[in-house]
C-alpha cells in the first residue's frame, strides 16, 4: 500500500492526527469541527492565553462556544500547544494564520513562512499541508515547495500540499464552516484527494478546482467583488448627497428590480480581516508582473476616504449647532467593524475615533464587545457605560456599528444629535437631530 492510500485510510476511518495552526477566527472553528468529526485534533498558538483558554475547555471566539470547546478537550478529542515539536506525529497541517498588510500596504507573509519552516523541520512521509491564509496567486506554492524541497520531500508523492481558503463570516447566524462549501486546488490531483478526504469530514459541501493558484484566485475574486461594490455604493452616497437624494431611498427602490441588479450598502468605509485586505494582495501581485489593477486601487481609496467623509459630517452637524469638534464631546457607539462581535481589525470606526482625537474632540465609544481599544496613534481608550446620562451630555452621537444590543429609539429620544453611518435610526422619531451618512 503506497503513502497516499494509507493516509487516505487514515482520514477515512478518522484515525489521522490532525493538526490547526492558528486558533483565532478562522483556525479554532476548524479545530472544533475536526474534532467533532471523530478526529483527535492539536491546536498550535503562539498565544500562550489562547492555549491555555483552549485547555481548560474554554473558548473566547463568539461563533464558538465553551460548551462545544468542553466536551472535546475532557474526551482527549481537542487540545492546544505552543510547541511544534508536539505536532511530529500529525498527519495534516492546516495553516490559519494571520496574512495582514505591512506599513506600506503590501503583503505581509512572515507568519505564513514562519509556520511553514517550523513545519518543515517536523514533516514526515504520508503529511498533508493545507495552507488557508489568504494570499496572493501562487503564494501556497511559493512558500510551502521550496522547503520541503530543501528537505527532500516529493509533492503528490510523500507528502501533499494545498490551498483551501477560508470562508470565515463571524457573527453570521445563517452560515458557519460546515454549511460554507469548501474551495479546494491541490499541487497535484493525489494532493487534491488527499485534502478533500479531510475537509469532507468537517464541511458538507466540497468544491475541487485544478490548482492552488486557481483556489487563491477565487477567495481574492470573493471579496475583490465586495470591495468594489462597497467602493460604488459609498460614492453612490456622496453623489446623492451633493444632488440632494437620499442614497438609502435609492438602493432600496433599485432593490425591486428582479434581475441585474444586487444590493451593496454604503458605510464608514470596510473592515475585518478580509476586504480591506484580500483585494491589495492580488493588486500587489499584479504590479509584479507589470499590471496595474484601476478597479480594485479606485475602490480602496473610496473605502478608505470614507471615515474622512464621516468626519466631515460630524464637523458640518456640530456647526448646525454652533459648537466646533474642539471640545465637543462625541460618543462613538459600536466599534468593531461589523454587528455582534469583537472583531476591530481594520475597522473604520478607529479612523473615525483617531480623526476625532486628531480634532481635538472628547471622545468616547461604547461597545458592548470591545472592552478596550489601542489606536495607530497611541492612544488607549476604555469602552464607557451606556446610559441616559452618556447621552444626554453629548454633543454628538456617532453610530459606526449597527449592534443588535443597541436601542436606537433610546438614542433618538435621549441625544441631540445623531450621525447615523449605517441608516438605523432614520425610520424612527424622536428629539435627536439625525444626519445620514
Amino acid at each position: 500500500m503506497n503513502i497516499q492510500q494509507q493516509l487516505l485510510d487514515r482520514l477515512n476511518n478518522r484515525s489521522a492526527r490532525v493538526s490547526v495552526i492558528g486558533l483565532g477566527y478562522v483556525g479554532l472553528p476548524l479545530a472544533v469541527e475536526f474534532a467533532e468529526a471523530g478526529f483527535t485534533v492539536m491546536g498550535l498558538d503562539v498565544a500562550a492565553d489562547k492555549v491555555e483558554s483552549i485547555n481548560r475547555g474554554e473558548s473566547y471566539i463568539i461563533d464558538v462556544p465553551s460548551e462545544r470547546v468542553l466536551p472535546l478537550v475532557k474526551s482527549g478529542k481537542l487540545c492546544a500547544t505552543t510547541n511544534y515539536d508536539d505536532l511530529r506525529d500529525t498527519d495534516t497541517v492546516s495553516i490559519c494564520v494571520p496574512t495582514p498588510l505591512n506599513a506600506i500596504k503590501e503583503p505581509d507573509m512572515s507568519f505564513v513562512i514562519s509556520a511553514v519552516e517550523s513545519i518543515a523541520k517536523i514533516c514526515h512521509d504520508g503529511m498533508l499541508i493545507v495552507l488557508e491564509s489568504t494570499a496572493y496567486p501562487g503564494a501556497a506554492e511559493e512558500t510551502i515547495l521550496p522547503r520541503l524541497a530543501h528537505h527532500s520531500f516529493k509533492v503528490g508523492e510523500n507528502v501533499f500540499v494545498a490551498f483551501s481558503p477560508e470562508r470565515i463570516d463571524p457573527g453570521n447566524p445563517k452560515y458557519h464552516l460546515r454549511n460554507t462549501p469548501k474551495v479546494i486546488g491541490g499541487v497535484t490531483p493525489e494532493c487534491t484527494e488527499v485534502t478533500v478526504a479531510l475537509y469532507k469530514a468537517a464541511v458538507d459541501t466540497i468544491v475541487p478546482v485544478s490548482s492552488p493558484k486557481t483556489a487563491e484566485m477565487v477567495k481574492l475574486m470573493e471579496n475583490t467583488f465586495r470591495a468594489v461594490n462597497i467602493g460604488l455604493a459609498n460614492e453612490m452616497a456622496i453623489m446623492c448627497d451633493k444632488l440632494g437624494v437620499d442614497v438609502w431611498e435609492v438602493i432600496k427602490a433599485a432593490t425591486s428590480k428582479p434581475f441585474g441588479y444586487m444590493p451593496f450598502y454604503p458605510g464608514p468605509g470596510v473592515g475585518g480581516h478580509c476586504i480591506p485586505v484580500d483585494p491589495l494582495y492580488l493588486s500587489w501581485k499584479m504590479k509584479t508582473l507589470h499590471y496595474n489593477s484601476q478597479y480594485i486601487q479606485l475602490a480602496s481609496e473610496m473605502n478608505a476616504h470614507m471615515p474622512h467623509y464621516v468626519m466631515d459630517k460630524i464637523t458640518n452637524g456640530l456647526n448646525d449647532d454652533g459648537k466646533a469638534v474642539r471640545g465637543a464631546k462625541v460618543v462613538v457607539l459600536g466599534v468593531a467593524y461589523k454587528r455582534d462581535i469583537d472583531d476591530v481589525r481594520e475597522s473604520p470606526a478607529l479612523d473615525v475615533l483617531r480623526l476625532l482625537h486628531e480634532k481635538g474632540a472628547a471622545v468616547v465609544y461604547h461597545d458592548p464587545f470591545v472592552a478596550k481599544l489601542h489606536l495607530e496613534d497611541g492612544t488607549s481608550m476604555q469602552n464607557v457605560a451606556y446610559n441616559d446620562e452618556l447621552l444626554n451630555s453629548a454633543d454628538c452621537v456617532v453610530i459606526t456599528t449597527d449592534h443588535s444590543q443597541f436601542d436606537y429609539q433610546h438614542v433618538l429620544d435621549h441625544a441631540k444629535l445623531v450621525v447615523d453611518t449605517r441608516h438605523v435610526t432614520s425610520p424612527r422619531t424622536g428629539k435627536a437631530r439625525v444626519v445620514l451618512l
